[in-house]
């Protein structure tokens, strides 16, 4: 059994209403303090590796909770969120302006669909299929932390799961969350889904 400990970076910087892709923009106060609270959760869990997308949002926040654990992170490009191309950055309503199918884009109904000079879920899920090829060539029974992007991990959850790319937008997935997934022989069982409860108050704490 492979165990998997998925972690959604913590807030950034960016306005929360806007669609960041590969803009690589860095944690805010609160993120950096959420990503302090998961490592305090996660101190006593005996991780085999940790593995992080290596845009800053992610790997800053894989950092933190690092440094309960004698490991290095390592960064993984193939973890990034998906390349939203020329609409990295918008609000959705911007994005309806230059691309009037944002809509359906972001529904992951066509899962083949780019924005302009960007990548599809499909495309996007070649490379995660191959990060998960890389960690299932080392012994199976490993605690794996991955800390990545809401719609990398998003499509990560359907591939592990063996469910179609057009439930994607089905998980629901919060700054600084946890999901935790197994992995067996037969198929895999999602254990855990979006748990915040550690971050109780940490709002409240950042003036």
């Amino acid at each position: 059994m492979a165990r998997f400990l998925l972690v959604r970076h913590g807030k950034t910087k960016g306005e929360e209403s806007r669609y960041y892709g590969h803009t690589d923009i860095s944690l805010s106060r609160e993120g950096i303090k959420q990503g302090e609270t998961l490592r305090d959760r996660l101190a006593r869990e005996n991780f085999n590796a940790i593995y992080s997308s290596d845009l800053r949002r992610a790997s800053d926040t894989a950092g933190i909770i690092a440094t309960a654990h004698k490991l290095q992170v390592i960064p993984r490009p193939g973890l990034r969120e998906l390349d939203f191309g020329e609409l990295d950055g918008m609000a959705f309503e911007e994005m309806e302006e230059h691309y009037h199918e944002a809509a359906r884009l972001l529904s992951g109904q066509d899962p083949g669909m780019s924005a302009p000079g960007g990548e599809s879920l499909r495309q996007m899920s070649v490379r995660l299929k191959r990060f998960i090829a890389e960690v299932r060539k080392q012994p199976p029974e490993r605690t794996l932390l991955v800390v990545a992007h809401g719609g990398s991990l998003r499509v990560l959850l359907c591939i592990l799961l063996g469910i179609s790319l057009k439930h994607w937008w089905q998980f629901q997935l919060e700054p600084a969350s946890l999901t935790i997934v197994e992995t067996y022989p037969e198929g895999a069982v999602l254990c855990l889904l979006n748990d915040t409860s550690h971050l109780e108050g940490v709002g409240r704490l950042i003036p």
